[in-house]
């Protein structure tokens, strides 16, 4: 639902409605002017959740440990116990892992076929 409020240019406001109210967090009547102010101020920074524990340590050396840390951290995001930048990170960070597995790999594979072509070059 769209909030109620008609903004100072007389348009109706586009935000959605807080849970159980007609209107948005910023013409909600009941959240005292100081308390936006200051949340506006934060930039939102409120919002982060804070890790009571770290997250537990996942070994990430082959590329299904990557697929398990994404799994994860999707779980975590779905039961609210982490917030969406730090699982932003963690894909990212992923995806970036997983490049650094296929590079890899490609070398390897790389270096077998150099080391078989010069076995046939001296017979």
């Amino acid at each position: 639902m769209k909030c109620k409020a008609t903004k100072e240019d007389d348009e109706q406001c586009n935000a959605n409605a807080m849970n159980g109210s007609d209107f948005c967090y910023t013409h909600n009547p009941d959240i005292p002017e100081e308390e936006k102010k200051q949340a506006q101020a934060n930039g939102g920074a409120n919002r982060a959740l804070i890790l009571k524990e770290p997250l537990p340590v996942i070994a990430l050396t082959e590329p299904s440990d990557a697929v398990l840390l994404v799994a994860d951290t999707i779980r975590r995001v779905r039961a609210g116990e982490l917030d969406i930048k730090t699982a932003n990170c963690i894909g990212f960070l992923s995806d970036k892992l997983l490049k650094a597995f296929e590079i890899s790999n490609l070398n390897g594979r790389l270096e077998l076929v150099e080391r078989t072509i010069l076995k046939k070059q001296k017979y």
